[in-house]
């Protein structure tokens, strides 16, 4: 699941009484979805959800589970400089891991990829939820939630359409039902809100829930320039998340030596034939 799309409708109860907009609830929209859409190499640069490779974002909070216990979690999304081929699509891959008191809990990576209108699409998600025993020595992995657009039927969404209108609902993926349905809807796209990096405004909030676990609602909170600001999780009757997870930094990490040697063959390239085209002008 993207942190936390399908022409077959699944049907979702609503049964938390989360404050909405008054709109004509419709059937979520499935996109369209034609790999000609995209340009191989294109950038991820809506301003709501852009991705540029080496760049890091982190959120952290405590959350407390229905039993009232406390976990500090933290989540990290790396931007990598990889691209993979899904379903004809050239994707950018974005590596999630999240950690609970510093133990790693899951190990994703996201592939996303923007077409020609501006929407970013998710494409499918190779995940592996790491295992631990009672003395928390990691026993195994499940990989269960994996899929990926254009096997076994699975089908893209959107991620963060370009031009969504309150009220606008959609799949972000649809694989099987016992993998990957989640659907998202327009809630808001005019919030203020404060965390611990300053204020932002015109920020899109977008109300999230899954048909595999129905009555778990959540809201995704974007900025535009950053994206992904604050994540309201396990919302309650009143429209409160008992668990808010603001992002807490955002940073870039160098290109990786490959690049940087390739810079350095251009530019000693480019230096060569700017030398040699002064000794020809000379010479004349």
């Amino acid at each position: 699941m993207p942190r936390l799309w399908v022409r077959y409708a699944v049907a979702v109860v609503f049964v938390l009484t989360v404050p909405l907009p008054s709109v004509v609830r419709a059937d979520p929209v499935v996109p369209d979805f034609d790999p000609a859409n995209f340009v191989p190499g294109a950038p991820i640069d809506n301003p709501y959800f852009p991705l540029v490779p080496g760049t890091v974002f982190k959120y952290s909070a405590n959350v407390t589970d229905d039993e009232g216990e406390s976990t500090f979690q933290e989540l990290e999304d790396f931007v990598t400089f990889n691209t993979i081929q899904v379903a004809g699509v050239t994707v950018r891959v974005v590596r999630a891991r999240e950690f609970e008191d510093g133990l790693l809990a899951e190990d994703t990576l996201d592939y996303y990829a923007q077409d020609k209108s501006g929407n970013v699409w998710y494409l499918g998600e190779d995940t592996k939820e790491i295992l631990y025993d009672d003395d928390d020595n990691p026993i195994g992995f499940d990989t269960s939630g994996s899929w990926r657009a254009g096997v076994n039927g699975a089908q893209p969404g959107f991620i963060m359409p370009a031009e969504p209108a309150v009220g606008f609902e959609y799949f972000q993926e649809f694989a099987e039902e016992d993998e990957a349905v989640d659907q998202a809807k327009v809630v808001s796209l005019n919030d203020t809100i404060t965390t611990s990096l300053g204020t932002f405004t015109n920020v899109r909030k977008i109300l999230e829930s899954t048909a595999l676990e129905p009555g778990q609602f959540e809201h995704k909170l974007y900025a535009p320039g950053i994206g992904l600001v604050l994540i309201e999780e396990d919302l309650q009757p009143d429209g409160t998340a008992r668990n808010p997870i603001p992002l807490r930094s955002v940073s870039a990490i160098p290109l990786p030596p490959a690049a940087w040697t390739g810079m350095v063959t251009l530019s000693m390239l480019l230096a060569s034939r700017g030398a040699s085209a002064l000794r020809r002008r000379l010479r004349a």
